[in-house]
């Protein structure tokens, strides 16, 4: 038909041959006693055209050593066999452009479908035909690159996996077209080795029983109320009757919600026994509909690991193997998170600071919250803190009380005011209520991604008490955490305008607390910073609030006089353009070669809160950061995930050959690597690599490139300086009487009666994203 050039790509094209695991001491709970089997669904579908060469190359480069990967069988005019993703050609390539008039109208399974169809073109016809990106949810830039249509011997030619899993979703469709898919895959079987063919069909598998002996065959279950046309049963009714089953099948392939059910509120239910009933039959269990980019039950909390190893690691049973669009996350899960203990040791030098304690599963700077810190792992809790009308500071992530309490459904809704000075309209601010008022609304989970429809627990999302910080570092002290972050903004406003003194009454607090747990106080204002060095020897942690492409080493030097630390954004470490990274940076370096610490916020679980080189995986954006910049913490919504990759990490150096794609070129990329159980071998898996900044562009059509954005400003000294923080005073206008508050949007506020002479009382609020 036409050569192919052999997939390289930079980072997942690293020459790098992992060593598995499969003798590994922990018992797997499969039906062969090995570690599950990880099936790449057309390649690495998740990121690359589904079925592409570069897809397949991804995958098996990235994967586990025995990493099988995926081909939806169709058969073309000719009678050649295609690695295709879908029985209609136009839903994942350019072939209506191609052929416009091409569309027909055929039966598919007793369906009248519109389409075009591959037993209408001859392979030679498919020539110009390039695959596309079918996902709509998915990045379609790599849709102008070239994408042929492969035949399924240029797979076995081009990528020579370690395995081939054959799916046949469609022999009565093509036998009604004088096609046969029996005798393709008996001749496709004398040419190359086949791991596994499964189909949907029973009649094909008993049809093709006979001629094989070493490939296992594997009947797929749709979904239970569809009806299998070779016994006109429905396929929930044939998943009673598995020894039925095993008379034409080695396995079975099912929906991952056969295993574990989801209810319609998108949370767990009890898990079938559906494993260890095929397992007793003696039939392998696969599970499909594995994605990272997809709204997972909120049991799991956005976490891909932790579904995948609900399905081979939760102590009564373990699937044989899942067929994932991501097989790069499935690889790590089973070969680096799979049979941990929370006694493992922490091998990484890394801080996991909560971001309003585990707000990615309860209200943040809640009682749940941070009890849910503490179990995660969180090395480090943290309380932005703000202040009532009365004077008692607690914690809360926003000193407007609607962004994060069910305020707007109360009777305070009368007291929304604009502030010019903090640039909110129509707020209920936290100075305005008494904390017995403010006891009386419940606390509201935070969701940063309604526009795509992403919900965080909404089970809980009223859950949990408010708590003052005096009660906060009771917690903390009490716990096995090493360390709090006090969180302080907005101090100059509310010192010279609400009569309310931050940093005196945060200095008090603490004093008697008596904490004997490491202090962090955080700001992005230096003149807090500076209160603090002079009154403490807390850590002090300058919050750069701003997403920054450099810094001067004349403003470094002006951070390290009031800091020792600094916080900075993921995109001043990993800039972006259109959520694909762009170039290195030094931010990081340089600011540890003047010996400051470098934190970085704010690492969350939603897969669209990371870039398209991180492959929708947390696990993959935080080793980037820890590996790839060495940075000292990560502040993040969801510890469980940051305790879970720091329990497995340690930090070593590695060189790798790296190529380009399509290039001949292969340079030396010698980088800092994860290093937990998968480092124990000689060679680092290449499941945990971390991201080359700007990787994906190099492997992207020029046209389909991003328009490039401005450069991140590079923070300058008068960025940092900032004049010392105004008296704590009443506020008065020029004729010395009392002036007046911000604009109110209904009855008017309680202001002064709450502001008593001589008492200095604070506020901060920390806005992390």
């Amino acid at each position: 038909m036409w050569k192919l050039s052999p997939l390289c790509f930079l980072l997942l094209c690293a020459y790098v041959s992992a060593q598995g695991s499969g003798n590994r001491s922990s018992p797997w709970q499969t039906l062969s006693g090995n570690q599950p089997l990880v099936i790449a669904r057309g390649g690495f579908s998740g990121i690359l055209p589904d079925s592409s060469l570069n897809a397949y190359g991804f995958a098996v480069q990235t994967g586990l050593p025995d990493t099988l990967v995926w081909c939806d069988l169709q058969l073309t005019k000719d009678g050649v066999g295609i690695c295709f993703p879908d029985i209609k050609l136009d839903n994942a390539s350019n072939i209506d452009v191609v052929y416009p008039k091409g569309r027909k109208t055929y039966l598919v399974n007793g369906v009248s479908t519109q389409g075009w169809f591959s037993v209408d073109f001859t392979l030679k016809d498919l020539e110009p035909v390039n695959i596309i990106q079918r996902i709509f949810s998915r990045s379609p830039n790599y849709d102008s690159s070239q994408n042929l249509i492969l035949t399924v011997d240029e797979v076995v030619t081009n990528i020579k996996p370690p395995g081939l899993w054959l799916s046949v979703p469609h022999d009565a469709f093509f036998t009604q077209h004088n096609q046969s898919m029996r005798n393709f895959v008996v001749s496709a079987s004398r040419r190359f080795a086949i791991s596994y063919i499964s189909s949907p069909e029973i009649g094909f598998l008993r049809n093709i029983a006979s001629r094989f002996r070493t490939t296992k065959l594997v009947f797929q279950f749709l979904g239970p109320d569809q009806v299998e046309p070779t016994t006109n049963q429905t396929y929930g009714s044939l998943l009673t009757n598995l020894t039925l089953v095993k008379t034409f099948a080695a396995g079975i392939l099912v929906p991952k919600t056969y295993i574990i059910p989801v209810d319609s509120s998108l949370y767990l239910q009890q898990a079938k026994s559906l494993v260890n009933d095929a397992h007793a039959a003696g039939l392998e269990v696969f599970g499909y509909n594995f994605v990272n980019d997809a709204t997972l039950p909120y049991n799991y909390s956005y976490d891909p690991v932790a579904e995948y190893l609900s399905f081979i690691d939760n102590g009564k049973f373990s699937v044989d193997g899942v067929l994932s669009d991501f097989p790069m996350t499935a690889s790590a899960t089973i070969d680096c998170y799979a049979h941990m203990s929370k006694n493992d040791s922490v091998k990484a030098n890394v801080l996991v600071i909560s971001d309003e304690g585990a707000s990615g599963d309860y209200p943040g700077c809640t009682d749940k919250a941070y009890e849910k810190a503490v179990s995660d792992g969180a090395d480090i809790l943290d309380c932005p803190v703000q202040i009532t009308n009365d004077g008692i500071p607690f914690c809360l992530g926003s000193i407007n009380l609607r962004d994060r309490t069910t305020v707007s459904q109360s009777n305070f809704i009368n007291r929304a005011t604009d502030n010019p000075e903090l640039g909110i309209e129509k707020g209920i601010f936290a100075y305005n209520l008494t904390w017995s008022e403010i006891k009386t609304l419940q606390p509201a989970i935070y969701n940063p991604y309604t526009k795509y429809q992403l919900f965080r627990n909404p089970k809980f999302k009223n859950a949990g008490n408010f708590m003052q910080l005096s009660d906060f570092l009771t917690v903390a002290n009490t716990s096995a955490v090493s360390g709090v972050i006090i969180s302080i903004e907005n101090a100059a406003y509310l010192a010279a305008n609400q009569g309310l003194g931050v940093t005196d009454v945060v200095l008090d607090t603490l004093s008697k607390a008596g904490i004997n747990k490491k202090v962090m106080i955080r700001s992005s204002d230096s003149a807090v910073l500076s209160k603090f060095k002079s009154s403490s020897n807390y850590e002090l942690v300058y919050l750069v609030d701003e997403d920054v492409g450099d810094i001067l080493n004349s403003t470094i030097s002006e951070i390290k006089k009031f800091a020792s630390s600094v916080v900075l954004s993921k995109e001043s470490v990993y800039p972006t353009d259109k959520l694909f990274t762009t170039h290195p940076t030094t931010i990081v370096q340089k600011l540890q070669s003047f010996n400051l610490s470098v934190y970085v916020h704010l690492f969350q679980n939603e897969y669209v809160s990371q870039p398209w080189d991180f492959f929708s995986d947390p696990y993959t954006e935080i080793n980037s950061h820890v590996n790839g910049y060495f940075i000292n913490g990560v502040i993040t919504d969801f510890p469980a995930t940051a305790a879970k990759y720091k329990s497995e990490s340690v930090s070593k150096r590695v060189e790798v050959s790296v190529v380009l794609a399509y290039s001949s070129n292969c340079p030396i990329f010698s980088y800092w690597h994860t290093g937990n159980r998968c480092l124990g071998y000689e060679d680092v898996p290449p499941y945990m690599l971390t991201a080359p900044p700007g990787g994906l562009l190099t492997i992207m059509d020029k046209q389909s490139l991003p328009p490039a954005e401005a450069p991140n400003p590079t923070l300058t000294d008068e960025s940092v300086i900032e004049p010392p923080l105004p008296p704590v005073r009443a506020p008065t206008n020029d004729s010395g009487t009392t002036a007046p508050g911000p604009v109110s949007h209904g009855q008017p506020m309680l202001v002064g009666s709450a502001i008593l002479s001589g008492i200095s009382v604070c506020l901060a609020a920390l806005v992390l994203c």
